[in-house]
């Protein structure tokens, strides 16, 4: 059977992206889908939610489910930020928002199961990804049917890791080749590295929108 212009590359059944951006994150918010991004990571915490649903100490991680919670952690430690804690004048973890799952109390409990062995935070168990520090706006167009959509990407995602994000909108995109301006992309180089400049910036100093070019 002929295939025209078949990408050879990987199994887009069991392929996984490097990168997500913000907003993919954010539509993560909710106990049952819980997602969060910290230190330029994703992490899915919806197992860690099934498994203490109904805890209070659940309570602020749903809080922030979708969001970035960076400012939680020391970036040099990657642990939790601490603090001397005003009762004790021992250091605790500092948590604004109440003390969190896997966070020990703030005076010795005998009934506090610390069994769970690694906190959640540390380690990558949870770890889906990479948080994309800058994304861009790009528009695909289906020759063969002059259809377009607009996606927003990051800017360091390989052309294969794009044409994953397309998939719902087209189901035979690696079927074809992938060309910009004529020329046949590298499927495994990012935008930049095919040419393909983002332009957003000059969009912006110039007050125009580049969704609309």
């Amino acid at each position: 059977m002929p295939r025209r212009g078949l990408v050879a590359g990987p199994d887009l059944e069991y392929f996984q992206r490097r990168y997500f951006t913000p907003a993919e994150v954010a539509q993560h918010n909710r106990p049952e889908d819980l997602w969060v991004s910290y230190l330029g990571r994703v992490y899915d915490l919806t197992s860690l939610a099934q498994e203490y649903k109904g805890n209070l100490l659940l309570k602020p991680i749903v809080e922030v489910a979708g969001q970035d919670i960076s400012h939680w952690f020391d970036p040099k430690t990657k642990d939790i930020r601490k603090h001397i804690d005003p009762l004790t004048g021992c250091l605790r973890y500092c948590t604004p928002r109440g003390r969190f799952v896997h966070v020990p109390p703030q005076l010795p409990c005998s009934d506090w199961a610390n069994d769970f062995g690694k906190p959640w935070w540390q380690g990558s168990y949870y770890e889906v990804g990479r948080l994309s520090a800058k994304t861009r706006s790009i528009r695909i167009i289906n020759t063969l049917t002059s259809q377009e959509h607009t996606l927003e990407v990051g800017v360091l995602e390989s052309i294969w890791e794009i044409l994953h994000r397309y998939l719902p909108y087209n189901a035979h995109a690696a079927s074809y080749t992938w060309k910009y301006e004529g020329k046949n992309l590298n499927m495994d180089f990012t935008l930049e590295e095919n040419g393909i400049r983002d332009e957003e910036e000059e969009f912006d100093y110039l007050n125009m929108d580049g969704h609309r070019r």
